[in-house]
C-alpha cells in the first residue's frame, strides 16, 4: 500500500470517527432539547391549572361574601 493511499484512509477514518461523535452530539442535543420543552410544557401546564383553582376559589369566595350581605 502507498503512503498515499495510506494517508487517504487515515483520513477517512478519521473523518467517519468525526462524523459518528458529531451525529452522537446532535442525538444528545435533541434529546436535552425535547427535555426541556416536556419539562416547559409541564411547567406551563402546572400554573394554568394554579391560575384555574386561583379563579375557583376567588368567585366562590366573592360568591359567597355577596351572598352574606343579601341575607344582611
Amino acid at each position: 500500500m502507498s503512503n498515499q493511499n495510506r494517508n487517504e484512509n487515515q483520513n477517512n477514518a478519521a473523518q467517519n470517527v468525526a462524523d459518528k461523535v458529531k451525529d452522537g452530539a446532535g442525538v444528545a442535543f435533541d434529546a436535552a432539547q425535547n427535555a426541556i420543552n416536556a419539562t416547559e410544557n409541564i411547567a406551563m401546564n402546572t400554573v394554568d391549572e394554579t391560575a384555574n383553582a386561583i379563579d375557583k376559589t376567588t368567585g366562590s369566595v366573592s360568591k359567597a361574601m355577596g351572598n352574606q350581605r343579601n341575607e344582611k
